[in-house]
């Protein structure tokens, strides 16, 4: 069923855009700038993004559904397969592919490259972080992808900067298949408002502690209780082992004090209300290994 628009005849438009690449090549940041709306977490660790996550932008017309996915790795857990599988799934449903590389990033995943190819879904090829490239550079790496793939799209862009992002989107629109919504017009996105409160928990702890502690930590809404003035919210830290919950915790509580405040102001400014957060950290012996904890965190 194709649905018309009163205004102008034309055919209402919607697909999947799904955003692949390797770590930290800014993929969260291309979402949230196309979206105009902070759905994905950024941090400048790799594997930041452990979700696939589903950001929607409707208009009269169109809807679009773009999708970030976590950076392409070879999995060291069961929690980085789970991660991959959700890659696995939007090299499946797309009806767009954004394949971002950035200009130091040799994006050579042969196997990812030729699933995408041979898919014979559009695909736009983005040369990311153009900003950061010396004079001529980037003119030459989107000349290199242009003679590999011929039949791609290959732009440079800066997420963070926003150039060619207009352009980016305007492809974006002309390549969409004519299709009626997905999803109510309304909808930003897939996830309930709990997902988003964990990530900006977890966000604050890739921001504030180093080495291997931040990978081994999943967040926990335990309860979310909105009243008109102000939302109460408890979560639950889960740490892969002991020692990691007093770094975690950290000297009379004030490590975990800051990640409390940071968060709260996120989620304020997302919940556009007052917020109470409470964390609590508890120790769940190796979850990124057990199947049953990952299904509880959502890991599919």
């Amino acid at each position: 069923m194709h649905s018309k628009s009163k205004k102008n005849n034309q055919m209402h438009k919607a697909g999947f855009v799904n955003i692949i690449g390797n770590p930290n090549v800014g993929k969260s940041t291309l979402m949230n700038a196309l979206l105009g709306e902070r759905l994905s977490i950024i941090t400048p660790k790799a594997q930041t993004t452990r979700h696939r996550i589903l950001g929607i932008l409707n208009d009269e017309n169109h809807q679009v559904v773009f999708s970030d996915t976590p950076g392409i790795l070879s999995p060291h857990y069961k929690l980085q397969e789970k991660m991959m599988q959700f890659i696995r799934t939007a090299l499946e449903d797309a009806d767009l592919f954004i394949v971002l590389t950035d200009i130091h990033d040799d994006f050579d995943n042969e196997n990812i490259l030729k699933r995408i190819k041979d898919s014979g879904v559009p695909v736009m090829l983005l040369v990311n972080k153009v900003d950061l490239a010396k004079e001529g550079e980037s003119d030459a790496v989107c000349s290199r992808w242009q003679q590999a793939y011929p039949d791609w799209q290959v732009m440079p862009v800066s997420a963070l900067k926003g150039y060619n992002l207009d352009k980016v989107f305007s492809k974006v629109l002309e390549m969409l298949p004519e299709s009626p919504p997905f999803y109510p017009k309304d909808d930003l996105t897939d996830k309930p408002v709990r997902f988003f409160v964990e990530e900006m928990v977890r966000e604050h702890i890739l921001l504030n502690y180093k080495q291997e502690v931040p990978y081994s930590v999943e967040v926990e809404t335990e309860s979310f209780k909105e009243e008109e003035k102000i939302v109460h919210i408890r979560c639950v830290i889960h740490v892969a082992r002991e020692s990691q919950k007093g770094i975690i915790i950290g000297h009379k509580g004030q490590a975990l004090k800051k990640v409390g405040t940071d968060a709260r102001k996120n989620i304020e400014s997302f919940l556009g209300k007052k917020v109470f957060l409470e964390l609590h950290v508890k120790v769940s012996k190796n979850w990124r290994e057990n199947e049953s904890q990952l299904r509880r965190f959502g890991y599919q």
